[in-house]
């Protein structure tokens, strides 16, 4: 009986307990939007290898991340089996470094090194 009774109250604990985090939740999710950091959105200049890719005007880093992904899916360049890897064509092998495939955090680290 004394069994029953603990997990009577465990239950109504566990409840308010769930009831507090969804509210929580909602207080969070209601306020202010999140500000993106002034890095991000300053605008930067492509060099010619990466031009031929997402063109020659200055954008911002996230908008070439977009239109560096845009232009990835596009052409079909994520390897079938390792979604992870990225396939060069002749645009990207340069930006790559003459590499043929590479993964998809070193293609970040290769982007950045045509940008100033």
């Amino acid at each position: 009986m004394a069994t029953k009774k603990k997990t009577k109250k465990s239950a109504k604990k566990s409840a308010k307990k769930s009831a507090k985090r969804t509210t929580k939740k909602a207080a969070k999710k209601s306020g202010k939007k999140r500000t993106p950091s002034a890095a991000f959105m300053r605008p930067v200049q492509p060099d010619s290898a990466l031009s031929a890719v997402v063109g020659s005007n200055a954008i911002p880093r996230t908008e070439l991340t977009k239109k560096l992904w845009a232009y990835i899916k596009r052409n079909g360049l994520q390897d079938a089996k390792n979604r992870r890897a990225i396939n060069a064509d002749d645009k990207l092998r340069p930006v790559f470094g003459g590499r043929s495939q590479v993964t998809m955090f070193d293609m970040t680290k290769l982007v950045n090194r045509h940008v100033s």
